[in-house]
């Protein structure tokens, strides 16, 4: 069997455990070893090939490390909008209790909500900045 052959196979090898994993990683290596096969058509010889896919799979890989340490990190899931929709949204509170909660109709549904953490309960429209529980963590807007 061609050299070319068995790194194509590795390749593929390779692409089907990353979509059973999901993960990039595997993805990756596979760039790899499909730059080694295009070089075995190339005719170099084995330890090319092999130079070749570890500095093209290794380089792959360090680079998506880069580009991933460079990109902010995403909120807590409580705090995140693209996981909760209610992140975001305007809440109406007429009164606070003395333990300095509040129930709020959102959504069509009664809502127990809290201040932020280090400020002050105040009447009026608030902005929910993260979810808890069944808890609404609201700023004052």
């Amino acid at each position: 069997m061609a050299s070319s052959t068995i790194w194509w196979l590795a390749a593929g090898a390779a692409i089907v455990l990353e979509l059973l994993s999901g993960t990039v990683y595997l993805l990756l290596l596979g760039a790899g070893f499909a730059a080694a096969a295009l070089a075995a058509h190339a005719g170099a010889g084995v330890s090319t090939q092999l130079v070749v896919a570890a500095v093209v799979g290794v380089g792959a890989v360090l680079a998506w490390h880069a580009v991933r340490r460079k990109r902010p990190a995403e909120p807590p899931a409580s705090a995140n909008r693209d996981i909760n929709l209610d992140i975001g949204e305007s809440v109406f509170v007429d009164a606070w209790n003395p333990d300095g909660t509040a129930t709020v109709r959102h959504r069509g549904a009664q809502w127990t909500v809290v201040p932020r953490a280090g400020t002050t309960p105040a009447v009026g429209e608030h902005r929910v900045a993260e979810v808890i529980g069944s808890r609404l963590v609201v700023d004052k807007i």
